[in-house]
């Protein structure tokens, strides 16, 4: 199974007190990746706001970035999605909000919206850095799905990349397929025989995939399968705070529906409240 090949990076630019922050990190990830960078501007062009952008990405032209400053008035999402097909972006990185309250969620900023409608992978960034902050740890979905190879290949193709130490697979088990209701010793070991089943037949069918993963990919990286209990989305967030992962990595969302945001689930408690930065791999 591929990894993602991302030729060409796009980012959303706004004259924010992270602007000089998100650049840097969009051009060293390009740089990394061999990638075209494309900085979309939601508004009219001026020599000021290219002057502004040029400064800011003129310590990566000495390593030969490759990179276009495009400008588009119009709403928003419209004109980074439709910026972002037009230069065929492979990959879009947007600048987050850490956590929204409820009425934004319900309303949709623009970072969730995008996430929700793009067609290509988006990458959403919480704590930007002008200067690099090595990438120590990812942490992966490996939830049953047709889309998960690829999204554990290009998590370790990333991962390679950046010279990460350690990749985790998550199995999110859902609660529900334990079913037993625990009130005496002999339904306590019923459900404790059922766990162990349901993470031995986890585990196994991560290793396939971890078997699929170009060695390249995985060399001096630790490499750890972890199954855990709970609510999709909401665990494998609640895990990567805990075990401070500096990227998490998912399966893009289906297409939302208005009731898929009203009653959220699965990638949806992530976008509600990232607890760090998140690649979604479309």
């Amino acid at each position: 199974m591929n990894a993602i090949a991302f030729k060409t990076i796009g980012i959303g630019v706004t004259f924010s007190p992270n602007l000089e922050a998100n650049i840097n990190e969009a051009a060293r990830f390009a740089l990394c990746f061999g990638s075209k960078l494309v900085l979309i501007h939601v508004g009219e062009a001026s020599e000021e706001k290219s002057k502004t952008f040029l400064k800011f990405l003129s310590p990566f032209k000495s390593k030969n970035l490759d990179y276009e400053v495009l400008f588009k008035s119009g709403d928003p999402v419209d004109v980074i999605l439709s910026s972002a097909q037009e230069k065929k972006v492979d990959l879009l990185i947007i600048g987050a909000l850490k956590k929204e309250n409820f009425l934004k969620y319900y309303l949709g900023s623009i970072a969730r919206k995008i996430t929700r409608q793009a067609n290509c992978s988006v990458l959403l960034l919480i704590n930007p850095s002008i200067e690099r902050v090595p990438c120590k740890h990812i942490v992966v979905n490996g939830l049953k799905d047709p889309k998960t190879k690829e999204t554990v290949t290009t998590a370790f193709l990333v991962g390679h990349k950046l010279g990460v130490d350690k990749v985790t697979v998550v199995e999110e088990i859902d609660q529900d397929e334990v079913s037993v209701n625990v009130d005496d010793d002999k339904s306590l070991r019923k459900s404790t025989i059922i766990k162990e089943r349901l993470r031995v037949r986890e585990e196994a069918r991560v290793k396939k995939i971890l078997n699929t993963i170009p060695p390249d990919f995985t060399k001096d990286m630790v490499i750890k399968s972890q199954p855990i209990f709970g609510k999709r989305g909401y665990s494998i967030g609640h895990y990567a705070q805990v075990a401070r992962a500096d990227l998490l990595v998912m399966n893009a969302p289906a297409k939302m529906t208005f009731w898929d945001r009203v009653f959220p689930h699965d990638i949806e408690y992530i976008l509600t409240e990232l607890p760090t930065d998140v690649l979604i791999v479309q």
